[in-house]
């Protein structure tokens, strides 16, 4: 049974950076496309960003674009999420997720979003809050 670890949240001011990890156990990382979704208090969960389990191919979600990369060390078992020049609109709860399915890393974002059963495992989330 696969089970996920988030950590490196925190507060942050805007134009700041974080790093957060997602370290797994139970089971390696090579056999999964991994992701990280968002929640904000009152809203619905939102991907983030996902990178597929071999040749490292990632999708970000619009917003992110340009500010977020996402990576993977298969050796530590470790998916990351670097945060570069954070808004206010980035405070949330920040999941990993790990999928297991036959499909793509962009297919593995929209899904994930609409239907978190479909993911083999998620963490705990990590709160990030970005504030003055």
């Amino acid at each position: 049974q696969l089970q996920l670890v988030e950590s490196g949240g925190g507060l942050v001011q805007p134009g700041g950076s974080l790093r957060l990890s997602c370290v797994a156990s139970g089971s390696t990382l090579d056999d999964y496309h991994m992701g990280w979704f968002r929640q904000a208090p009152g809203k619905e969960r939102e991907r983030v960003s996902c990178i597929s389990r071999s040749d490292d191919r990632t999708y970000y979600e619009e917003s992110v674009k340009g500010r977020f990369t996402i990576s993977r060390d298969n050796t530590k078992n470790t998916v990351y999420l670097q945060m570069n020049n954070v808004k206010p609109e980035d405070t949330a709860v920040y999941y990993c997720a790990a999928d297991h399915r036959g499909t793509t890393v962009q297919a593995m974002c929209i899904m994930g979003e609409v239907n978190g059963d479909l993911m083999s495992s998620w963490g705990q989330g990590t709160q990030v809050t970005v504030s003055s």
